[in-house]
């Protein structure tokens, strides 16, 4: 599918390879005003749910480091679970990042609550709900369609 739009200069096709970062950029502005109200409406489904740790300031090198086998084998069963579904380890501080797959911070907040960090409350967590780009529904109008359903 072309897409025609006329410059002054030259005429150019403009391609949907081409739109799609001049959609996403009229879009995304958008974005924040738009997830920050659906949020509060509710009409976005959690999905996943963002867990941001940050090491108490409680904690000492020599208190985590005593924990930290039991807490390496628990994270890792929560991985294999499929609880887990991505985890990075901060550069800016110490702590780690996890992708939960989840759709209540509730859940989240069991899964992790288990880990022997946070139970010796040496590691607490952020919990942050995701859920789909509600902007993008101005661009797909068949929501309803039959494809939409089988996901």
């Amino acid at each position: 599918m072309n897409i025609i739009y006329q410059n002054p200069r030259k005429p150019e096709r403009l391609t949907m390879r081409k739109a799609l970062p001049l959609i996403f950029g009229l879009l995304l502005p958008a974005a924040a005003f738009g997830q920050a109200a659906s949020v509060s409406g509710g009409s976005v489904p959690t999905t996943k749910v963002l867990a941001i740790g940050r090491v108490a300031k409680s904690a000492t090198m020599e208190k985590v480091m005593a924990i930290m086998g039991p807490e390496v084998k628990d994270t890792v069963r929560l991985y294999l679970a499929g609880k887990i579904d991505q985890w990075y380890v901060r550069k800016d501080l110490n702590g780690v990042v996890f992708i939960l797959n989840s759709t209540t911070l509730d859940e989240a907040k069991t899964a992790l609550g288990k880990l022997p960090l946070v139970e010796h409350q040496l590691l607490d967590f952020e919990l942050i709900p995701l859920g789909p780009l509600s902007p993008l529904r101005l661009i797909v109008t068949d929501i309803d369609s039959p494809a939409a359903q089988k996901n």
